[in-house]
């Protein structure tokens, strides 16, 4: 029963905090100095990462359809279930995972510290709002990043499932490309991106959150970063579905 009560306590304080940062992301003047430092941290160092896991997402996914479809006379159609994959699911969740794990456990590392420290306190007793200084920025930072993120894993995969198309099934590269814009509309795109917003959110505000309540010094620093990685992992996927059913209902 304890653990129930913590758990709905958490998602409580969760919402409370997601307030405060709503109110101070409208408040001027605009962090944006922080903004843009947060942005680089998690967004652009990120894209390596990003890159390397969505083309060879991509050319496992078409290697897998390629040999499961010959059977049937459909590996023809191996391009068009890579980029629907990727696009709809597979961009999105892989990034937010890998991205969430490696900035996510940063994120709660560094306020941890602060908190530990009485950094966090330090903040208060010279008048400024520590939500304002360290949330406020990762959150729109994440929020931003995340869905260019996501925009680039959908476009190397779904490349890196054309090209070895090309090679297991032996179509030409133009084929493989235009089998990709018939397959992915509009609307699969805004799915797959604003799904990837609210991972970002979510990210964000679960690794400020478990770090501005770290104690118990280094240790309790190291077992912060670990229950935030935990965390966000299981809300991007037990978010993934109610949103899919979501977007599904609205652009089918």
């Amino acid at each position: 029963m304890s653990g129930v009560q913590t758990f709905f306590g958490a998602i409580g304080e969760v919402a409370i905090l997601t307030g405060q940062t709503a109110r101070e992301l409208v408040r001027r003047p605009f962090e944006v100095k922080l903004w843009i430092v947060q942005l680089e941290q998690g967004g652009v160092q990120s894209w390596s990462i990003t890159f390397l896991t969505a083309v060879f997402t991509g050319m496992v996914m078409a290697s897998q359809f390629a040999i499961g479809l010959e059977p049937f006379g459909a590996s023809l159609y191996t391009g068009k279930l890579v980029s629907l994959g990727i696009v709809r699911e597979l961009g999105p969740v892989l990034t937010a995972l890998l991205v969430g794990g490696r900035v996510g456990a940063g994120f709660t590392a560094e306020i941890g510290s602060m908190a530990v420290t009485e950094q966090i306190d330090a903040i208060r007793a010279l008048g400024a709002n520590p939500v304002r200084k360290l949330v406020v920025p990762r959150v729109v930072a994440m929020v931003i990043a995340l869905p260019l993120l996501t925009v680039l894993a959908d476009l190397v995969g779904c490349l890196g499932g054309v090209f070895i198309t090309m090679l297991e099934v032996h179509i030409s590269f133009r084929f493989g490309i235009e089998q990709m814009i018939d397959t992915v509309d509009v609307p699969d795109l805004i799915h797959g991106i604003l799904k990837s917003a609210f991972f970002g959110y979510f990210i964000a505000i679960i690794s400020c959150w478990v770090g501005m309540n770290t104690r118990g010094g280094t240790e309790g620093v190291g077992q912060a970063t670990t229950r935030t990685v935990v965390w966000t992992s299981i809300t991007i996927l037990i978010s993934d579905f109610f949103l899919t059913r979501f977007f599904l209902a609205i652009y089918g």
